[in-house]
């Protein structure tokens, strides 16, 4: 197969979709593969290290999506980027369509394939396995910036997360205790916070008790709880856990920041997935907070974006294998027999085929298996 490896273009992206040594992995496989000039540069990847693992180098991204037969990327593809699209193209990359009318119709318009490294099941129909590499490294960064942010210099309390000896600790506020709450909850803890971690799973709950004993409060995820909760918080990181492909609830009310300390932070992991509080919007890693109502909103869209070589190799270890099948048996063949490849299937020939997208955005659904015929 025909890869294409094309440069990440949204605002302070800095990852990449294929590391060098992941390129050699697809060239010895008997891939083509085309890097775009300057692909890997903000991961720390130079373009020599890309040509000595067997990539041919391309001058412009218009080069690179004609050329291949498979793109692979970080993040979803933007606007300028829809007029690449065409019929029988595969994709693979970051999509979260429910949260995105214009780019799921742009897709389905030019019948490209939309293969979401969000929706692709593990081993056994559990886990998310492209996703958890990010959700790792989400929840953890989260609580950096927020405790940054915190700081008076950026309009926050002026609230050290651990403090100091004979002082008050922050408190963080963790909603979900899925792979981002773990995370969150492991450096905040760590800092020195005083943590309390909502969520409505109760074997979660108990999972986190196993692992954090007493360093850390769990509680149910009932409305009474989170207010209570966002009374007492400096810091309110949101990482719901969601079913695959879904968007968001807003677990968190415009009118409920009245409650709030002025210059507490809140940071919303899952923005990208159209975010759980009512107040958020997407923001950039150069314009990353605002303020609504006292308090300071954190919602960059592509966090692990800031630590983008940590990321690149955390995510092609991820995608990686997944990339490999479909390079050697071709879409069709390697989701005939494959339910956890085949649920990746966002979008097929002009039809959308993942059903949470298909609710969340009112059009009809189509089986994936029915829509490749196998």
């Amino acid at each position: 197969m025909v890869i294409g490896l094309p440069r990440e273009i949204k605002n302070n992206e800095f990852r990449v979709g294929l590391t060098p040594g992941a390129v050699g992995e697809y060239v010895n496989a008997g891939n083509t593969v085309y890097v775009e000039k300057g692909a890997g540069l903000g991961a720390g990847f130079e373009d020599h290290e890309y040509v000595e693992n067997g990539a041919i180098l391309l001058d412009t991204p218009e080069e690179v999506w004609a050329k291949a037969e498979m793109i692979v990327k970080v993040k979803e593809p933007l606007e300028s980027e829809y007029k690449y699209f065409r019929e029988g193209l595969l994709i693979f990359t970051y999509f979260h369509l429910a949260a995105d009318r214009e780019l799921t119709e742009a897709l389905l318009k030019s019948k490209a394939t939309a293969m979401a490294y969000e929706t692709i099941l593990g081993p056994g129909g559990k886990g998310l396995p492209c996703l958890y590499c990010m959700s790792e490294i989400a929840g953890r960064t989260a609580v950096l910036e927020g405790a940054k942010y915190l700081e008076k210099t950026y309009g926050g309390r002026g609230v050290m997360l651990g403090a100091v000896p004979g002082c008050e600790k922050a408190e963080v506020v963790v909603i979900g205790a899925g792979t981002a709450g773990i995370n969150a909850c492991r450096i905040a803890a760590g800092m020195g916070a005083r943590v309390t971690v909502l969520d409505i799973n109760h074997q979660r709950l108990a999972y986190l008790d196993e692992v954090f004993g007493s360093r850390i409060t769990t509680l149910y995820s009932s409305r009474a709880n989170l207010l209570a909760c966002l009374k007492k918080a400096d810091l309110v990181i949101g990482c719901v856990m969601l079913a695959p492909g879904r968007e968001c609830q807003k677990l968190v009310r415009r009118d409920d920041l009245k409650l709030m300390k002025k210059g507490a932070v809140l940071v919303d992991i899952v923005i990208d997935q159209g975010g759980c509080f009512e107040t958020s919007r997407p923001t950039t890693h150069d314009d990353p907070v605002y303020e609504v109502d006292g308090v300071l909103h954190y919602c960059v869209a592509n966090i692990p974006g800031a630590v983008p070589r940590t990321a690149t190799e955390a995510l092609v270890n991820a995608t990686m294998p997944y990339g490999l099948r479909l390079a050697k048996l071709g879409l069709k063949e390697a989701c005939r027999d494959d339910y956890c490849l085949r649920s990746g299937i966002n979008t097929y020939d002009g039809k959308l085929t993942f059903a949470a997208v298909a609710e969340a955005l009112d059009i009809p659904f189509t089986d994936p298996a029915e829509a490749l015929g196998v």
